[in-house]
């Protein structure tokens, strides 16, 4: 058994949050296989904004030095939005900057994926591994079904397997029950900078993360690669019906440019320059977990990021949350008495932690998305834009994890059934 803690454990999916999660644990002598159902590492990639919850997440899993080495900037730079209108002149709606600089890095999902793939073992990468079915065998032991004919024990299963999360069934009863698509669709695109320039754009969109608010749609743009390129995700969203089944097939499918066209034609010049300049755009179709999960933890199957919480990204703090579930994790099963014996009682503070805060963000972004939806609506001008998006960073930014998992820590060790789960191993 190749781990000091005396007990195995296997990780599926092998993204951000998975490849995080297997080097916090190796850092501390705890092996975790990885198993991804792709057939190499980041094969699918967009833009990731990382805030300064992740950041401090990523520092205290020591990880955050190679990541950087792979970011455009080298160091967290201001990363506040500024907000302005979609239709007509875009004036600045809100500066948050003005009220709350905050700093960030951004990154490309790959980019982020070759900082952390040397420091793990290559015998624990395991690629073309789509798990089809966990299933307890007694005894706190998990048997792994692949695809391709092959099984896996282990102990400890944490399922980092996204959205379309297969081990979330073993939480929830039913892995698809509470997936939802949240009626709203994202096309993504990159665009030159220079290219902008030279159609006239006049807003600056090199500097600042913007976000340009309309009815039923909004744009989000940022800089990638310095100032040479733009991230371009346009949004638009049906308010008109509730949230419904997921998507059958693809959620992820290219569209002819003339649909992208049509739904931001009554924007402003600058908006539909940069819509003009979206080539072969990418169709997301956003869904999320709904209704929130209470638990995330069964037996010894726990789910992290967004197998556990996946949300709309309207606060782009979906992988921060994932980030966060990693640090935590990692410092209860890193913590020197945590023993096979004691295993539950640490994954119970686990799941004391995270749904509370997790499922919240959750909740805000799917709120904030109807804020950007809702500029320009009777009654929904920019007075009332400003007092809606007046601090809804903040209780992410500063959230004082490191305290809130040493005060359960000390709390932990406090618990005579966890000292003696501890003593009855030695």
């Amino acid at each position: 058994m190749d781990s000091t803690k005396g007990f195995r454990v296997a990780i599926v999916g092998g993204g951000m949050c998975g490849l995080a999660c297997a080097i916090g644990l190796a850092k501390h002598g705890i092996r975790a296989d990885v198993f991804e159902a792709a057939p190499e590492f980041g094969q699918v990639g967009a833009g990731v904004g990382i805030g300064l919850n992740a950041i401090r997440a990523l520092d205290g899993l020591g990880i955050l030095e190679p990541v950087m080495q792979k970011t455009d900037s080298k160091k967290p730079t201001l990363r506040s939005f500024i907000f302005v209108s979609g239709p007509g002149q875009h004036e600045i709606v809100y500066d948050y900057a003005k009220h709350s600089a905050q700093f960030g890095l951004g990154i490309y999902r790959p980019a982020f994926l070759d900082a952390l793939l040397p420091l793990l073992e290559p015998d624990c990468l395991h690629l073309n591994k789509k798990c089809l079915l966990v299933t307890p065998l007694g005894s706190g032991k998990y048997r792994l079904d692949f695809e391709d004919g092959t099984a896996h024990e282990t102990d400890l299963v944490i399922g980092t397997d996204g959205v379309k999360s297969i081990v979330r069934g073993c939480v929830v009863g039913n892995a698809q029950s509470n997936l939802v698509f949240t009626n709203v669709v994202a096309y993504r695109g990159i665009v030159s900078h220079k290219a902008l320039l030279k159609a006239g754009i006049k807003t600056t969109v090199d500097q600042m993360p913007l976000c340009w608010m309309a009815a039923d749609k909004h744009i989000i743009t940022f800089p990638m690669q310095g100032t040479e390129k733009i991230n371009v995700v346009l949004f638009a969203s049906d308010s008109s019906k509730p949230m419904g089944p997921q998507v059958q097939g693809s959620w992820v499918e290219t569209v002819p440019k003339s649909e992208v066209d049509h739904l931001y034609s009554d924007m402003g010049d600058d908006a539909r320059i940069i819509v003009d300049h979206v080539e072969s755009p990418s169709k997301w179709y956003i869904h999320s977990v709904n209704p929130t999960l209470s638990s995330y933890v069964s037996g010894r199957v726990v789910l992290v990021g967004d197998s556990a919480h996946g949300m709309q990204p309207h606060l782009g703090a979906g992988v921060g949350q994932g980030f966060e579930d990693v640090y935590v994790l990692c410092r209860l099963l890193t913590h020197p008495t945590t023993q096979p014996s004691n295993l539950d009682l640490v994954l119970k503070v686990y799941d004391e932690l995270r749904p509370r805060r997790a499922n919240l963000v959750l909740e805000e972004s799917a709120r904030v998305g109807r804020i950007y939806d809702s500029f320009g609506k009777p009654g929904c001008g920019v007075d009332w834009a400003q007092q809606q998006l007046a601090g809804i960073w903040e209780f992410i930014w500063h959230h004082d994890l490191k305290q809130e998992v040493d005060e359960a820590l000390k709390k932990l060790d406090d618990d005579p059934m966890f000292r003696d789960a501890s003593r009855s191993h030695l």
